[in-house]
């Protein structure tokens, strides 16, 4: 089984295709999303759940040069 989790990334000013681009080839993702308002990206990804979530996002993710911020929403099984 694994966790869903949404992050939103914004970006260094004028880096935004350069870290989208970066994400996709370290094909960590399900769906990436550019998007509007306080956040550049919206990106979908799961991991295994004997992961640690900040482990791997800070492992995987935030040494990409140019992203300035992160917001991850993990999301849990409702129902």
């Amino acid at each position: 089984m694994s966790t869903c989790l949404y992050i939103q990334i914004r970006c260094k000013p004028g880096t935004t295709y350069k870290v989208a681009e970066e994400i996709a080839l370290r094909e960590i993702h399900s769906e990436l999303y550019s998007t509007s308002g306080d956040f550049d990206l919206l990106m979908k990804l799961y991991i295994p759940e004997s992961e640690d979530v900040g482990k791997y996002i800070n492992d995987h993710l935030l040494d990409i040069p140019g992203i300035e911020r992160s917001l991850t929403t993990m999301t849990f099984k409702a129902f």
